[in-house]
């Protein structure tokens, strides 16, 4: 196995896909969105950087081809669980969660049961564009978090009528509570929106790697 840049940061990227899940398990919020969206941007980052760094470097080795699409795959189906666990299960984020996690699965099993042949699904310019999209959501998903939590706690002890009375203009907004209401609420529409682009190029690069598959599962 060759340890050079390129695969280092790949494993630190697989390395901190559950670290995203266990920020939630020793952190209260809002501190764990924030330490999962530090997280999850700076490994998302990485995965720009190794693939760009190996080709640069004429630095791509078989250990590297095989941890990339692990490390990806990982960083969105726990992030996906985490926001999924903390949300109110709205059918609106888990029906494309569920697209995104079917379709990796389906396409692992056709790698696994392809073998020698599965250089046939070789990562496309569409997987890519749908993995950077899918990681972009996620991130805007988690920020929703941070903005919802310092909502709450600049509103604790206030009652109802104060709230409506400063949201409305009626009363000074010293807290910035307008600012973060709009920001929880809008990190929710676009994330929810980007997620739901994802789901669907998501699906369509499935669709390819099937058609690709498809004369290699004949008989």
């Amino acid at each position: 196995m060759t340890w050079n840049i390129p695969n280092i940061l790949t494993t630190l990227r697989l390395v901190a896909a559950p670290l995203v899940a266990v920020m939630f398990l020793y952190f209260t919020r809002p501190y764990a969105d924030i330490f999962a969206v530090i997280l999850f941007v700076g490994a998302a980052v990485t995965d720009w950087f190794d693939g760009y760094l190996a080709r640069a470097w004429g630095q791509q080795t078989k250990l590297g081809t095989m941890l990339d699409p692990i490390a990806d795959k990982a960083m969105v189906v726990i992030a996906l669980m985490v926001i999924i666990g903390f949300s109110s299960w709205s059918p609106w984020l888990v029906l494309p969660a569920t697209m995104i996690l079917f379709r990796e699965v389906f396409v692992s099993g056709l790698r696994e049961f392809l073998g020698d042949t599965a250089g046939t699904l070789k990562v496309t310019q569409l997987a890519k564009w749908k993995t950077t999209l899918q990681m972009v959501a996620i991130a805007v998903l988690f920020s929703q978090g941070v903005f919802e939590h310092y909502f709450g706690m600049s509103i604790w002890g206030m009652d109802s009528d104060m709230v409506s009375a400063i949201l409305s203009g009626e009363e000074p907004d010293l807290h910035g509570l307008s600012w973060k209401l709009a920001g929880a609420e809008w990190a929710g529409r676009i994330g929810l929106w980007l997620l739901w682009l994802a789901a669907g190029l998501t699906l369509i690069s499935g669709v390819d790697y099937f058609r690709k598959a498809v004369p290699y599962l004949k008989g």
